[in-house]
């Protein structure tokens, strides 16, 4: 019994390591707003465990490219992105999870300082009030341009003496917490953003395959390059080191030819 416990143990690793390349070769093979649809229905299917993955898409995207996804998602599931995310979550989270994937931004350079100000104490107060009413918060979030909301991050910090996202990162408990720290890092900083989430899938006990795979084959084409760069100058280790360290096979092989290094 113990040697057919250890040969189907055995199995089940090998038969995961299989998976987990050919999903990363599947990935990568798929037009980008494909890949993020199928991302995106992943991670609703995960439930709390994938809203970050869904705040991503909505934040780091630009306008055009997140409506592209939602037509990929309506085409390939026969349902909208925003119905499946709304059926699947309750409360604070489903309206700001709702309304991210819903809006579509402004893209303009322009700055209304005055309004800066005044939201930037709006969220400070939501932020304060924990169980509180996040309604404001979410309308800010959910609908200004990134460039406004990078005035009023940067308002933020300078009236109340620490980022936005050191005031969150102290109360991220919930789960609505969590989705709006994801959601302001991915529209202040995401190359910074990226860098942490491959930091802490490389760091832990067991190498995060999921999220490695994610960040490196939805931004090879894009900014990968910069990521690697913030992650040599916060890690002093070159990524590409890094994950020779943490993976092996085809699957490495895979990952080091997207990060431009071959094994």
């Amino acid at each position: 019994m113990v040697l057919s416990y250890i040969a189907s143990r055995v199995l089940m690793i090998l038969d995961n390591v299989v998976q987990t390349k050919q999903r990363a070769v599947y990935r990568w093979m798929l037009e980008p707003a494909d890949r993020d649809a199928v991302l995106a229905n992943v991670a609703i299917k995960n439930g709390s465990k994938g809203y970050h993955v869904i705040v991503e898409i909505a934040c780091v995207l630009s306008a055009e490219e997140v409506l592209a996804v939602k037509r990929a998602y309506h085409n390939r599931y026969k349902r909208s992105l925003e119905e499946d995310v709304a059926t699947n979550t309750t409360g604070d989270i489903r309206q700001l999870l709702v309304g991210l994937v819903t809006a579509y931004r402004y893209g303009g350079d322009e700055i209304n300082a005055k309004l800066a100000k005044t939201e930037a104490d709006i969220l400070h107060e939501s932020i304060k009030e924990k169980k509180g009413n996040h309604e404001e918060a979410i309308r800010i979030l959910t609908t200004r341009s990134k460039t406004q909301l990078l005035a009023t991050f940067n308002r933020y910090r300078d009236d109340h003496g620490a980022s936005i996202t050191k005031k969150l990162l102290d109360n991220a408990s919930t789960d609505f917490q969590k989705a709006l720290h994801t959601a302001i890092r991915c529209i202040n900083d995401h190359k910074k953003y990226y860098e942490k989430v491959l930091r802490n899938a490389l760091k832990n006990v067991g190498t995060d395959e999921d999220a490695l795979t994610r960040v490196v084959v939805s931004r090879a084409e894009k900014d990968l390059r910069d990521i690697k760069e913030r992650y040599y100058k916060r890690n002093s280790v070159h990524l590409e080191d890094a994950v020779a360290k943490e993976i092996s096979g085809d699957y490495k092989k895979f990952i080091l030819t997207l990060l431009g290094k071959e094994d």
